[in-house]
């Protein structure tokens, strides 16, 4: 029997416990021998709950334990998450964590750790939620070259966005009700502004490439400025818009970014909508690969972090293949990254329309009736240094957003 220890009794900690007692028959069968959880780490106690029995207040008692091989930290947070767990590797203890912050900053570091002692730190949940990402990179994938990666990789932004595309709301609106739905927190900066995004672009791109991505590098615009107007020029012309967390090697450059980006129905994540996330994967062999599911919640992060610990139990003593190294993967400046945009800019177009081709080259003219008094454009691909150039010298623009394919 393999006992291990859940360091958190929140959302996720709760789910994990749950879906092990759920599913105790299956889980032992998959992992070859039974998995018991002996410890649950918590500030709080849960009087009157069965879980009461194994709460703990004091980490020691989990890392001087010799009978806990695999530890689960689902705390959240970067501290006092990465002292525990690197604590419980060099205890001798595996490690899983769904810590997108944790493994964002310290992924490289616990990795090595784990490596040198024989041991895992595995990490599925921290990405996708339910989705399985991080084993397809690790296992299912290794033959291929991957070329880019671009996920919708926050539900609660993707809500928003969808709300705003098909009931034509404006953005404060659908943050209100994505918080009362529990979707989105009291401060949604982390969701809105794409730093959570930001974080799982990073780690992907790290595994993918193989070495380390430092997620502050990655240039990070959130859907704040994206307003119902912005989806009127989109219904125009077909078209959706949505946050991507991307990565791609272009001529071994790695561009990485993660902002709004106006797509069409032929884009491969076009149709993810709601809270549900979408990663594209693409390789120089086996093409365009898709994951789409629950990229949160209780039971669906809670499964995830479940594989982890049937993973680590059918691995005891032998490290899963990892290929994120420590050495740092430096990221190309953005200004040279090429693509089109679609940029709206204030007054008529009968007065305005023939400078701004002057100024940007070959564009389309973009006109919804019922918008007076602005008209939008989308020009052919060029980067985005010449880009800003031509938006400061034409003047008068009122926003812009990235065109995808």
């Amino acid at each position: 029997m393999k006992k291990i220890a859940v360091l958190g009794y929140g959302t996720v900690g709760s789910g994990v416990v749950e879906v092990i007692d759920t599913n105790y028959a299956s889980i032992a069968k998959k992992a070859g021998e039974e998995i018991s959880v002996k410890y649950v780490l918590d500030l709080r106690d849960f009087p009157g709950q069965p879980i009461q029995e194994k709460i703990v207040h004091d980490i020691n008692v989990i890392l001087e334990d010799k009978e806990i091989e695999i530890v689960v930290e689902v705390m959240g947070g970067v501290e006092p998450a990465c002292t525990f767990v690197k604590n419980a590797l060099l205890a001798g203890k595996s490690v899983v964590t769904s810590n997108k912050e944790l493994v964002a900053r310290h992924g490289a570091e616990l990795l090595e750790i784990a490596r040198e002692r024989n041991l895992n730190f595995l990490f599925e949940a921290s990405v996708g939620g339910g989705i399985p990402i991080i084993r397809p990179l690790n296992q299912s994938l290794t033959a291929d070259e991957i070329t880019e990666i671009t996920g919708i990789l926050n539900g609660t932004t993707n809500f928003i966005l969808t709300k705003m595309d098909k009931e034509g709301s404006n953005f404060d609106e659908v943050l209100k009700e994505a918080q009362a739905l529990g979707y989105a927190e009291r401060n949604p900066a982390a969701d809105v502004e794409g730093y959570d995004a930001c974080r799982k672009i990073a780690i992907l791109s790290s595994l993918a490439f193989g070495k380390n991505v430092n997620y502050e590098d990655i240039y990070t615009e959130g859907i704040t400025k994206i307003s119902d107007i912005d989806f009127k020029y989109a219904k125009e012309l077909g078209y959706s818009v949505k946050l991507l967390a991307s990565s791609k090697n272009v001529d071994g450059n790695l561009y990485a970014m993660v902002s709004p980006v106006m797509i069409s129905p032929e884009h491969p994540l076009f149709t993810v909508n709601g809270v549900i996330n979408g990663i594209h994967v693409n390789g120089n062999m086996v093409g365009d690969v898709m994951f789409i599911g629950a990229g949160a919640g209780k039971l669906p992060t809670a499964s995830a972090v479940v594989s982890d610990i049937i993973d680590a139990a059918k691995h005891t003593g032998r490290s899963i293949m990892s290929f994120w190294s420590k050495e740092k993967l430096e990221i190309a400046d953005k200004a040279s990254s090429k693509k089109a945009f679609f940029a709206r800019f204030a007054g008529n177009p009968e007065d305005k329309f023939e400078a701004i081709k002057e100024i940007f080259g070959e564009v389309k003219l973009v006109k919804v009736q019922e918008i007076k008094n602005e008209f939008a454009i989308i020009t052919d691909v060029m980067s985005e240094a010449e880009f800003e150039e031509a938006a400061n010298k034409a003047g008068g623009m009122i926003t812009r957003i990235r065109m995808g394919k």
